[in-house]
């Protein structure tokens, strides 16, 4: 395809994610008041539990102009959420020409798991998140009121969400990367001290409060994703012995040793082109 087509393409795929994005945000903008309290929630369950200790604690807006700007925000946001299978769909119809077969299988696979996975994440930050508050919320001093900014707030809930959507992705990163063939289920599990130790300091960093609770709270799942990660590794790698197509594993030999080589004779054919009568001379003679 020329490139004039591959512009046109990309032109018409771009215009149709932006209509369906557009469409998602009049839908927020319609539902701000259900959407925002939705988002809300969480922090209305740590004021309710800073109030019953004694301590103030409120949800406002600022600026003159930050109700409307909220309400914008909100509406984008649920525009690209609600959007979000459009989009998608526009960009695999943009790459798909571009891939074999079983790239194509191998996508539609990824996509299929990593939806659930991101969502689970998800809910499972918004179970954590008033926790989260909560504790961060205690810190406040006695006869201080804490008054919390709504885009403040709104940034820190969706940094929350998102890390822990991508943190439930990474057991899916470590099995499609066995099946390419890039690390073996063997290999993985003799890193388990560095992968546990690894877990949790993304816990560590990514999580919103430095509490153990919420640290758990995340490493916890992410490790036992990890561990079923490694597991289907395993299983694959059997799958691949019997079939003769795991590769050794080089590093288990010294640099001095010499590795295993496949003394199987194999059929050579000669081409035709190739061949000469031995009854005739050679020219080259």
């Amino acid at each position: 395809m020329p490139l004039a087509d591959h512009l046109r393409e990309l032109r018409s795929r771009l215009v149709k994610s932006g209509i369906a994005i557009v469409i998602g945000m009049v839908a927020g903008w319609i539902l701000y008041p259900t959407i925002f309290a939705l988002l809300s929630e969480p922090f209305e369950g740590a004021v309710a539990q800073a109030q019953a200790e004694g301590r103030d604690v409120t949800l406002a807006l600022t600026g003159v102009t930050d109700p409307f700007v909220l309400q914008l925000q909100v509406a984008a946001i649920t525009g690209l959420v609600i959007s979000a299978p459009i989009w998608l769909y526009q960009l695999w119809r943009f790459v798909t020409p571009g891939l074999h077969k079983h790239e194509k299988r191998w996508g539609i696979a990824f996509v299929a798991v990593a939806t659930p996975l991101f969502f689970a994440g998800t809910l499972l930050a918004y179970t954590v998140l008033p926790v989260g508050l909560e504790i961060l919320l205690g810190f406040t001093p006695d006869n201080v009121e804490n008054i919390v900014s709504v885009d403040r707030y709104l940034s820190f809930f969706i940094r929350t969400v998102i890390v822990f959507g991508v943190g439930f992705l990474t057991p899916l990163l470590i099995v499609t990367l066995n099946f390419a063939g890039v690390l073996t289920g063997k290999r993985l599990l003799s890193w388990w001290r560095w992968i546990i130790f690894t877990v949790f300091i993304f816990a560590a960093v990514a999580t919103p409060t430095g509490d153990p609770i919420n640290l758990v709270l995340l490493a916890g799942p992410v490790l036992l994703l990890v561990m079923i990660a490694i597991g289907i590794s395993l299983l694959n790698d059997k799958r691949r012995a019997r079939k003769g197509l795991l590769e050794p594993d080089y590093q288990d030999w010294d640099d001095d040793e010499a590795s295993p080589l496949d003394t199987t004779p194999s059929d050579i054919s000669t081409p035709e082109s190739s061949t000469t009568d031995p009854q005739q001379p050679d020219d080259r003679r």
